[in-house]
């Protein structure tokens, strides 16, 4: 069996979908849901997959405490599903090709610090791109720029508001997301 932590900060539906997508499976199994947030949305969405949680602090995953929860778990892939905060380079040193993340925006463009969400949304329809997209990708020292997984676009032409577009991208990431997780678990 392999398993799975999820990282994130808020709402928790890329997290939730995670969650559902591999609930049944006998290959696959979150162990672990953690986040910087204890108000986020995402633990009562673990509670209902009767996942574990783990709340911590900025201290704690900079230094050893999130990475020894870690190391008991013995994650195959760490996912990060809405994280905002920079993931800690001893963490990913410790778990080489491990750590992944999904970005609403086809890298490199409207990616590094401060893009998320709908700062990204905002810009690709202020430029006014024919299409944005979503990329998955290793987790390095810089944000968003570490070697990409998987890629998907999608027409935004039609596209009127950043609300749109960000249901649009919403819906690209429920689709592939779980898919490339799979796919890289059983590689």
């Amino acid at each position: 069996m392999k398993k799975i932590v999820l990282f994130a900060s808020g709402n928790g539906s890329n997290a939730e979908n995670i969650m559902a997508y591999f609930d049944t499976s006998n290959a696959v199994s979150v162990v672990g849901v953690f986040s910087n947030n204890s108000e986020a949305k995402v633990i009562e969405r673990a509670k209902k997959f009767k996942v574990s949680t783990f709340i911590f602090n900025k201290l704690a995953l900079s230094d050893d405490t999130v990475l020894n929860q870690l190391k008991q778990l013995q994650p195959d892939l760490i996912v990060l599903a809405g994280f905002l905060l920079k993931f800690p380079m001893h963490i990913i040193n410790e778990f080489p090709n491990k750590v992944i993340n999904i970005h609403p925006a086809l890298l490199p463009n409207y990616g590094g610090k401060g893009m998320y969400g709908m700062h990204i949304h905002n810009a690709v329809l202020e430029n006014n791109e024919p299409e944005t997209g979503i990329t998955i990708h290793y987790v390095n020292e810089k944000y968003d720029e570490g070697k990409i997984i998987f890629q998907k676009s999608v027409s935004i032409i039609d596209c009127k508001s950043a609300d749109e577009i960000a249901e649009k991208i919403h819906d690209l990431e429920f689709e592939c997301f779980p898919k490339v997780i799979f796919d890289l678990l059983s590689e």
